[in-house]
Formats: structure tokens, sequence, C-alpha cells
């Protein structure tokens, strides 16, 4: 890893070296010692590198791909777990990928999608994973999942980047996707660069939203300081389905808050309530629906300021305007 400048390892498949029956039909397979499928003396496999990574380059990481509930992958070894860093979030991945297919006027049965991960988020340190294997063997590229026009699948994709970009865990976004590659990945041709050439358009658009989706990112601790710790996220709006709306805080150690606000639908939602927890001025920091990434350019004007208005079970509210499949940022500036 020092030789060749690695920054972290992935390992792929860890299930198949945890449980017996992996690929296995009944009878296929002899249960362990204590009547189990955990095949428990190989997970030192796994123990002994990372511990070695740990020891002799603190600055590199290694990354599980785990497919199953398997208890204590980012776990240090001393407690008996298996001493990887991160582990992919395989389940969030697939659910929001699900919802984000879906033509917007279903959205709304499938709700529990987006909002499931939070329930055992808390349970790895997760890695948040848009990788090469969802943009290979006919599963179409990322934006070629989004559902409507041309203009709708761009605003869908940078409505997805946004909720993925502020939702708990680190993350993984494989190439091509960052300029929103229309093609599947083709390991025998290079990337579409094609599609930067010429005067700016939508994929121009996409770019600079990752680049700023980045910039934000590092610059606020509130997005990633608290990723594995409960008090670093909560829901503000999570049961109004019929209109496909969710609002989340993130929080650091200090206590300031960035307010993430969704809208899935191509409807905008015009003078929409919701309560907060610190009242005060509110600028919008981040709109996937600026023009500055063609969007249509639908927002609040900058800032936004609180009414003592109840609202959701708290004193202080604001109103916004939700764009259409966008996804807006807000950071309290003060009083």
């Amino acid at each position: 890893m020092e030789r060749f400048g690695i920054d972290a390892l992935r390992v792929d498949a860890v299930a198949s070296m945890i449980y017996r029956d992996y690929s296995r039909k009944e009878g296929e397979w002899i249960p362990n010692e204590f009547g189990g499928r955990e095949i428990w003396k190989p997970l030192s496999f796994y123990v002994i590198p990372t511990v070695l990574l740990a020891s002799r380059c603190p600055a590199r990481s290694a990354w599980a791909e785990e497919s199953t509930d398997f208890s204590g992958v980012t776990r240090p070894p001393e407690t008996g777990g298996l001493g990887f860093w991160f582990k992919w979030n395989l389940g969030w991945m697939h659910d929001t990928l699900d919802y984000m297919k879906l033509d917007p006027v279903y959205r709304q049965y499938h709700h529990d999608k987006l909002t499931f991960g939070m329930l055992y988020n808390h349970t790895e340190n997760f890695v948040l994973p848009l990788s090469h294997d969802e943009v290979v063997h006919g599963k179409k590229s990322i934006l070629d999942r989004m559902p409507g026009d041309a203009w709708q699948k761009f605003a869908n994709l940078r409505a997805y980047y946004g909720w993925m970009w502020a939702f708990p865990g680190k993350k993984l976004l494989f190439m091509g996707n960052e300029f929103a590659q229309g093609r599947e990945w083709n390991h025998d041709a290079s990337l579409d660069w094609h599609l930067l050439e010429g005067g700016d358009n939508w994929h121009h658009g996409v770019q600079r939203l990752v680049r700023d989706l980045n910039h934000t990112y590092r610059h606020h601790k509130a997005l990633h300081e608290l990723d594995f710790d409960a008090y670093g996220f909560e829901w503000l709006v999570v049961d109004d389905n019929e209109r496909s709306v969710l609002i989340f805080v993130r929080r650091d150690k200090a206590g300031n808050e960035i307010i993430v606000a969704s809208n899935f639908t191509p409807v905008p939602r015009y003078d929409y309530r919701f309560g907060v927890n610190q009242p005060g001025r509110w600028r919008e920091i981040l709109n996937t629906d600026s023009m500055h990434y063609h969007g249509s350019n639908t927002g609040n004007g900058g800032v936004v300021h609180s009414d003592e208005i109840e609202s959701h079970g708290r004193q202080h509210s604001l109103r916004l305007t939700l764009p259409p499949l966008a996804t807006i940022w807000l950071m309290r500036e003060g009083e």
C-alpha cells in the first residue's frame, strides 16, 4: 500500500467466508459445532490484515463489501469484530435506486424505501455505494434508471445525489457517474468524455453539482462529523408520503445544524411549513434545481426566516418553496 500509494482496500463478497451455506443448497453444508452456519476460524483471515493495516498504515482503510446482516463487520477485533473501517450499505443502495426508478406518481406508495435505512444505520460504519456493479450487465447507467424525459432524468439524478451526500455514511461514486454518463460502463472503452465537449449542457450541470456537493460536504462538519452517531441525524418530516417530501437535520458535535429537504415529485411545493429545532435565519447553501446545474431555478431567494408558529411538534417553523425533483440544503446563520 505504501509503495503503490493505495488509499484503501475493498474486500469483495465477505459473506462467502462468513457463512457455510453461502451459495449452497440445503444438505450441501455442515453446521458448525454450535449448530450455526458461521465459519468462525477463517474470520481471522480478515482480522489479521485489518490489524496490520491499522498499525502500519493508520492513514489507510479497509472496506467490506458484505451483503448480509452479520454483526460486527466494523467493530474492532478486540471486541469480537472483523476490524473493517467501513461496510458497504448495499441495502441502502438497492432501496434508494428502486425508489428513484419509479415514476413519481407511484413513489408515495414506496416512501419506506428512503426511510428504512435509518432503522439500522448505526449498527455499522457504512459507505453509501454507487459502484461499478450498478452500471453493468444490463442494469443501465444511474442516469438511465431515472424516469421521465431528459429534463426529469437529470433533475431526478441531481435530487438523488443531493439526498445521498447529506445522508449519514461515506460516499462512493463510480467513475462516469460524476458527469451522468448515459451508457453502461464498458471496461474495453474509455468513459464518454465527449459528453463534456462543446457548449454547456446537462452533463456539465451534474459535474458542477458533484463538485459543489464535495466542497460543501467537506466545509460543514454537520454533514459528516457524526455519521455513525445518533445525535448527528434527526427527522423533521418523515411521513409526508402523499407529496413525497422528506426533511431531516444533520448535526455536528457543537450542535450546528444543516437542514436537508427533498421533493421527489415534479410538482413544486410552495409555502411548505415544517417545524425546526433552532429558530433564526437560514441560508440556502445548495439547491439541486439551481440554473447553475441546469435546473428550473426554483428556490427561496437565498435566505428564509423562521416563524414562531408551531409545526410538527416544534414551537418554531420554516415556510419554504420546495423545487420540483430537487434537494435543498439550509444552514442556520443566526437569530
